[in-house]
Parts: C-alpha cells; structure tokens; sequence
C-alpha cells in the first residue's frame, strides 16, 4: 500500500485492527492459562488472584493453603482448582453481594480439597439445580472433568459454602 492520503488513512487503519487482534489474541491466550499458573505455580496463582480482587473490589477474600509447597500438582488438576474457584469468588462478589469470602486449599494424601465460603446473601440449592446458570454449569462441568467431587451448602440470607475434591495424580 502506498502512503498516498487515501492509502495512508486505511494504511494506518489496518495498523490499528493488527495490533488490536494481537491484544485480543494475548488475551485470549491468558485466559486459558494464566502466566503466573503456568510459571510459579496453584498457589501463588490463587494468591496474587485473591490479593487483585482484594484491590479492586470492596470485599475482603483470605487465602490459606496447607501442604501446597510440598507437592507437584499437574497442569489439568491446577487449571480446573484455579478456574473454579475464580467463578466461585466471582459469583460470591457479584450475584451474593460477599463482603467476605474465604478461600481454603489443603492436600492430604493425594487429594486437593477446596473449600470457599462466602457471607453473601446465599441461594436455596434446590431452586439454583432448576434453573442452573452458567456458572454453576461451568463449575460442576468443571470438577466432574477430572473426576472429582462438589458440594454445596447454602442457605438464603445466610451466605454459601463450596466444598470440592480433586484426586492428584
């Protein structure tokens, strides 16, 4: 393309939809597997996850983890605790209006146990398994996905509780 006026104007133009779907296609890229999970690791992903939410939202989100240093969790296994428990604090503070959740990660014996709790305004599960949106679809798919186990407890005006376990290879 020359750069006479009229190439030049659509010359930039398309310098603009390029850079624009480099961005979008590092995004997408990130989102299937965040830099800092693939480098350092399921803890201090769900750390620095936790500490940014804490930042930008008003509810306060404490992290523990017990026995996570010790072992080696596999991609697949880290990938499916990462992502459910980012839709879980997600819906907390969203649809739960949370002001405080907790996030719990403990393995004993080959097994990854999540716990997320949250002091939200809660939902009764018979009624959320009628009408099951998208994000409880995408957790239950989630977990069922590496074969392992969820339940949930949750009361209206009286928050909710995740539990889930995973087996480790």
């Amino acid at each position: 393309i020359g750069k006479e006026p009229n190439n030049s104007t659509e010359f930039d133009r398309c310098i603009d939809i390029i850079d624009s779907s480099i961005k979008e296609m590092r995004h997408v890229a990130h989102s299937l597997m965040p830099e800092v999970l693939d480098k350092f690791g399921l803890d201090t992903a769900l750390k620095n996850f936790c500490t940014d939410i804490n930042t930008d939202s008003k509810a306060n989100i404490v992290y523990q983890s017990f026995g996570l240093k010790e072992i080696e969790i596999d991609k697949k296994t880290s990938l499916t605790a990462y992502r459910v428990i980012q839709e879980l604090i997600t819906n907390a503070i969203k649809h739960a209006d949370a002001k405080n959740i907790m996030v719990q990660l403990t393995v004993v014996d080959q097994m990854l146990s999540i716990t997320v709790e949250d002091d939200g305004k809660g939902f009764d599960p018979e009624e959320m398994k009628k009408k099951k949106g998208i994000g409880l679809i995408n957790i239950e798919s989630r977990i069922q996905f590496v074969n392992g186990k969820l339940d949930i407890q949750s009361e209206i005006n009286n928050g909710s509780s995740f539990f889930a376990e995973l087996k480790l290879s």
